[in-house]
């Protein structure tokens, strides 16, 4: 019956196509593999957490306010978040090595902006370019570890994952350091050092894309939903008037049902009907929001609230949490080797965890070190969902979507974290900051409780893409 019917996704494939995609990998070893896609996607971090400790010397300097300021961080998720659905259907399309290619030259040109801006107008431009080159080059790493072989994933994601914690443990101490010894500007350009990586990761980038042609009309009708959304879900903290605001409000409308309808008329297109349709990757999506949502607001309140209630510097909330990276690192890893259900499992626990943590800190009991464990359970949870949802993904998108799919899902995991720092942002007007905590740690908790009852489809891939 057609409703049952599952497709043999290698039959679909040209016949070089799979082999192709894993001979890097099996060349190189899992452990390289994992340390050169991890460098590749890692420095991503730093344009949130590690920029966020230098915006009072970026105010100070260019005579802003905190409402302006705040575009620096706004700008960077905006164009992270469209650079890597966007760079995910180009590698699908025209390869892996092209849209690295891009991605550097993009991230190269967004840094040097930054680097000499003179004004808060052009550095928020230079924000955009280097953030977008920040999202391509974390979807073709991505989409890079989506396409090892099977018998090398689970090693590869283990790894993978160390990686990720150390740079997300990391990135507040690294944003202190940089910003004290060299400069501001120094320390908003920090993503650019995944250009390091793009030639160790070239031997990866062998599977040649499928030549269709790219879906612009799909593309500018979700950058334009994305950007809106996320702009409208920070007016708060922007401090946008009400007719910007209801200006917004009517694009976004608009802009998603165009885009909606345009995914009816082309369900092969820039925002594959396949893709979204398939409950698992809405799973998927619903999991990694929640997760981000809570790490980005809990690097937003945390540093915060350690500096003001217990006088804590930059340097000292890095190094506390340093801890977190061996949790991360430790969870990460265990979860790249379990099965399915044991990996949810894991991913549940420590998203529950995160939960907790942050709920205990926003009771002001216990002194500093709730706030500390909550912090690093965030991190912790985020690179365990990096582990779990990229290795079901992986098992599940068919090869010529995984650029596309995995994009879109990284797409809705930085929106997720645009709005629980937007929740964070908006609570603290009304609230301690340590307080909106307890709003914020319902994100990971649904995270939890989705991970753990709604288990992972295992009739198999979802189906191949049909022919044209």
């Amino acid at each position: 019956p057609r409703g049952r019917r599952r497709l043999d996704v290698a039959a679909e494939l040209p016949m070089t196509a799979a082999p192709v995609a894993a001979t890097g990998a099996a060349a190189i070893g899992p452990v390289s593999t994992a340390v050169r896609l991890g460098g590749l996607f890692g420095p991503a971090i730093f344009g949130v957490t590690a920029a966020a400790v230098a915006l009072p010397e970026v105010a100070a300097e260019l005579r802003a306010g905190p409402a302006q300021v705040a575009w620096v961080l706004t700008a960077h998720a905006l164009a992270l978040g469209v650079g890597t659905a966007v760079s995910g259907r180009l590698a699908d399309s025209r390869g892996a090595r092209l849209t690295l290619l891009i991605a550097s030259l993009t991230l190269a040109a967004g840094a040097l902006v930054c680097v000499l801006a003179p004004s808060l107008g052009v550095l928020v431009t230079g924000r955009l370019l280097l953030a977008a080159g920040s999202g391509g080059a974390s979807a073709v790493a991505v989409a890079l570890l989506a396409g090892v072989a099977p018998g090398e994933r689970p090693r590869v994601l283990a790894g993978y994952g160390v990686v990720l914690a150390l740079f997300a443990s990391g990135a507040t101490l690294l944003g202190g350091l940089v910003t004290t010894g060299l400069s501001w500007r120094a320390t908003l350009v920090l993503p650019v050092l995944s250009v390091l990586a793009v030639p160790f990761c070239l031997r990866l980038a062998v599977r040649p894309g499928s030549r269709r042609p790219l879906d612009v009309t799909g593309a500018a009708a979700l950058t334009v939903t994305v950007s809106t959304l996320i702009v409208l879900i920070q007016a708060r903290t922007l401090k946008l008037g009400l007719p910007v605001i209801l200006a917004l409000a009517v694009v976004l409308v608009l802009a998603a049902a165009a885009l909606a309808w345009w995914i009816a008329r082309r369900p092969d297109g820039f925002v594959p009907r396949q893709v979204i349709g398939d409950g698992a990757c809405r799973i998927a999506a619903a999991i990694g929001a929640g997760v981000f949502g809570a790490l980005f607001a809990a690097m937003y309140v945390i540093p915060q609230f350690l500096a003001a209630t217990y006088g804590w510097s930059v340097l000292m909330v890095g190094v506390a949490l340093l801890p977190g990276a061996v949790v991360g690192a430790v969870l990460s890893r265990r979860a790249g080797r379990l099965g399915a259900r044991g990996a949810r499992l894991l991913l549940g626990g420590t998203a529950l965890a995160a939960a907790v943590a942050l709920a205990v800190t926003a009771t002001g009991w216990g002194g500093p070190w709730p706030a500390v464990a909550a912090a690093s359970m965030s991190l912790a949870a985020f690179a365990v969902t990096q582990v779990v949802i990229t290795g079901e993904m992986s098992a599940r998108l068919p090869l010529p979507l995984r650029g596309a799919g995995m994009g879109l899902l990284n797409l809705t995991f930085f929106v997720g974290g645009g709005v629980g720092s937007a929740v964070a942002g908006a609570l603290s007007d009304a609230m301690p900051l340590h307080r909106t905590l307890m709003v914020v740690a319902l994100f990971p908790l649904a995270a939890a409780v989705v991970a753990v009852t709604r288990a992972p489809n295992r009739a198999g891939p979802a189906p191949a893409p049909p022919r044209r």
